[in-house]
């Protein structure tokens, strides 16, 4: 995950770093050292598209490609590929605004040993109100032991919105996309993009990798990458390679199940640091009120 050295933290007490390191001091979060003793990130949930992509590497280093990714022709033209996957997530979009589900991350940095030496851990639960406002519910957040970066908004932001890419008509233009090929995924046939963002803007985050598209649902299953963005000539930031991974649910559209990342990341300063992090989606469930509301609305945590 993005952030910065730990010793950057002095020259960004102002502004906008202020209430960056406000909401890192109160969302972070860590497990205690004997569940920091953890091997590898575990393998996707059941029923998850399983990685296919090449070993872990450096960010900053380049990514080959996947050498089983065939250079075959789609059944129909590339355009009307991107344009009907694109109309697919945007009802899937809206579709997933109806659900509730749990949200589990965990963000570890990885000491020269091998050993994790810091950790965040934060789960919630997206719920609607009866009358069908949405609102998020943070239900296990132990103390950060994170020391040697510091979380930033944009890190927030990725996990939020970049991490689980939905890439809808409406953010369409904001992309190159390109057709590379054909690869089978897990149990599925899928077509492969490249992608992206045409022009950054000031305040905004973006995704730039690969996503695979299940050549009869024309819905992404799987997307592969780093998030970007502009940032400001003092911020020293670095954003790993990550991986998102979906499953079907209730056999029309595939939802995040699973997303994580591990990753050296190359500041400017010099530095480097390991680091590894695990993003778990479940308990999808639909959301059911006898009150038309239309449009989920996001609002504030209610108070007990």
């Amino acid at each position: 995950m993005p952030g910065r050295p730990a010793e950057a933290t002095n020259s960004y007490l102002n502004g906008a770093g202020l209430s960056t390191i406000l909401v890192a001091a109160i969302c972070v979060f860590a497990l205690p050292l004997a569940a920091q003793e953890r091997g590898p990130l575990p393998p996707p949930p059941p029923g998850t598209v399983i990685p296919s992509g090449p070993p872990t590497q450096s960010s900053s280093g380049p990514r080959e490609p996947a050498s089983h990714i065939i250079n075959a022709p789609p059944a129909m033209p590339v355009d009307e590929i991107i344009q009907k996957f694109t109309q697919h997530e945007e009802a899937f979009r809206k579709e997933r605004d109806n659900f509730t589900y749990t949200q589990d991350v965990l963000f570890q940095t990885i000491d020269e040993d091998g050993q994790v030496d810091g950790e965040f851990r934060e789960v919630r639960d997206i719920l609607f109100t009866p009358d069908g406002k949405r609102y998020d519910k943070v239900t296990y957040a132990p103390v950060s032991t994170i020391k040697r970066l510091i979380m930033t908004q944009q890190d927030f932001d990725d996990i939020e919105r970049v991490w689980p890419l939905v890439m809808t008509t409406e953010e369409l233009p904001k992309y190159d996309v390109k057709y590379v090929g054909r690869e089978h995924v897990d149990e599925l046939d899928t077509y492969v993009f490249d992608v992206e963002p045409k022009k950054l803007e000031k305040g905004q985050r973006y995704f730039k990798g690969r996503v695979w598209v299940d050549d009869k649902d024309l819905q992404i299953v799987k997307t592969a990458g780093t998030s970007t963005g502009l940032l400001k000539k003092k911020e020293d930031q670095a954003f790993p390679h990550f991986e998102n991974y979906r499953e079907n649910i209730e056999g029309h559209y595939w939802f995040p199940a699973y997303t994580r990342a591990d990753d050296i990341l190359h500041f400017k300063s010099g530095e480097e640091m390991h680091v590894r992090i695990a993003v778990h989606y479940s308990n999808y469930k639909r959301f059911t009120s006898t009150i038309k509301i239309g449009n989920a609305t996001q609002i504030d945590q209610p108070k007990p």
